[in-house]
């Protein structure tokens, strides 16, 4: 079951709220000869995560389908970069679990011991039943924290983005079914209005479709940071009027600080990435952006939302790239 994006988090009665984990969504199948995790496209991660296999082999009876993230924990907060790591780990992998050991944040079971598949029964029912299934299980296997209350979630949305790394909050009705594939809750992420320099497009220069964004870092480059979103007609006109092509370099001058296309790596996806064509345009413009939490490496793993150009801004007034950020967390109510 997914989760719709939404501009507020939703009130109302028999509502509740989780918080949004920086992770892999994962479904756990507990079969009579061992356990299979498969990823939210698919993916078999089985071999990735022999510390959580194993933990749910021992903890938790055949037949049960379990669903929820997989997250590592790095002084006290998410580090989405460790599970990135499972995947090329190679030979290391069993020293990685070891010292990065990844941990299971439970939020909802679709079948029980025994197989028995209770997708109908209502999230409070199955809610209820997840908690008494882990009762004295291993804290590697974990029933994520659950609130009607929106004091709780403004306090999720203010400290633990900071503090912990979560990324927002999920809403759900405690008296909807499990629908797999259909988007029956609603999730929430923190974001930020902050400001970064383009340094490329996609489409044309006279009708960019997206924007790619960049930052100075403290030695004066300008690293690749993210993508935009789609930009609205409106958003693409009155940006073609401030861009121009990228300069062609004089003699012992910098070229474009980033390759044509993009490499597939910079990304940030798991599954089968490709390299990204654009046009360079010369780094002088500011734009203006809403983006979430999840920023690692110097980069946004998500796309942004692009809001308008600062032509008031020097490309020298944007934040650096290690620069700290104002956050915004949008309406509670």
């Amino acid at each position: 079951m997914l989760a719709a994006p939404v501009d507020v988090v939703p009130e109302g009665p028999g509502l509740v709220h989780e918080p949004k984990w920086d992770g892999w969504r994962c479904i756990a199948f507990r079969e009579t000869g061992g356990v299979y995790l498969q990823s939210r496209a698919g993916r078999n991660l089985t071999t990735y995560f022999p510390d959580v296999t194993r933990t749910i082999r021992a903890a938790v009876p055949a037949g049960v389908v379990l669903d929820g993230e997989l997250i590592v924990w790095e002084r006290g907060r998410t580090n989405f970069a460790q599970l990135q790591r499972r995947i090329t780990a190679g030979r290391d992998l069993l020293r990685l679990a070891h010292e990065y050991p990844a941990h299971y944040v439970l939020f909802d079971l679709l079948a029980d011991a025994g197989g028995r598949v209770i997708l109908d029964l209502p999230l409070g029912q199955r809610r209820a039943r997840l908690e008494r299934l882990l009762a004295g299980a291993p804290t590697q296997l974990t029933v994520t924290p659950q609130t009607a209350d929106m004091r709780q979630v403004a306090d999720w949305l203010l400290h633990w983005t900071v503090a912990a790394g979560i990324e927002g909050v999920v809403s759900k009705r405690l008296s909807g079914r499990y629908e797999s594939g259909r988007r029956g809750w609603s999730k929430f992420r923190t974001r930020i209005v902050t400001e970064a320099i383009i340094g490329g497009v996609t489409g044309r220069i006279s009708n960019p479709e997206t924007v790619l964004l960049g930052r100075f870092d403290s030695r004066g480059r300008l690293p690749y940071t993210g993508r935009s979103h789609p930009l609205t007609s409106d958003q693409r006109a009155a940006l073609a009027e401030l861009l121009s092509p990228s300069r062609m370099p004089r003699r012992g001058a910098v070229a474009h600080p980033w390759p044509e296309p993009l490499p597939a790596s910079w990304s940030g996806q798991l599954d089968r990435p490709e390299p990204l064509s654009y046009v360079q345009v010369d780094p002088t413009v500011v734009a203006e952006i809403d983006a979430d939490v999840a920023f690692e490496h110097g980069r946004w793993r998500h796309r942004v939302r692009y809001a308008q150009a600062r032509p008031d801004m020097s490309v020298y007034d944007a934040p650096l790239l290690l620069g700290e950020e104002k956050g915004y967390f949008g309406d509670l109510g």
